[in-house]
């Protein structure tokens, strides 16, 4: 049986197909994730894993960089120096000055 349901992909359907009905079709399913159809597998009606296509895995599983990595690629690559920007321009008007409620503690 197979159920529509919002999946993690930008709001687009993914199949539920349960573990019985993915041993019968498997390599049916695997064809589909092949062509970059996302899957859920669930056991008692809930989702256990997913199946997805080798590009997508790579892709999730190489993750994102971090801030200190990020920051560490781009000093490399732009000379801030040079850019000459005033934080005090660009940030000037970000805060609120108005002292905040008052606190009793």
């Amino acid at each position: 049986m197979i159920y529509g349901i919002t999946g993690m992909t930008d709001g687009e359907m993914i199949e539920k197909h349960s573990i019985t009905e993915a041993r019968r079709n498997l390599t049916k399913l695997v064809r589909e994730a092949e062509g970059g159809k996302t899957m859920a597998l669930t056991r008692r009606g809930n989702p256990v894993a997913m199946l997805v296509s080798r590009r997508t895995f790579e892709r999730l599983a190489a993750g994102r960089r971090g801030f200190v990595e990020a920051y560490g690629d781009l000093v490399e690559t732009v000379d801030l120096p040079e850019l000459a920007l005033d934080p005090d321009e660009l940030f000037g008007g970000t805060r609120d000055t108005e002292p905040g409620r008052e606190v009793r503690l």
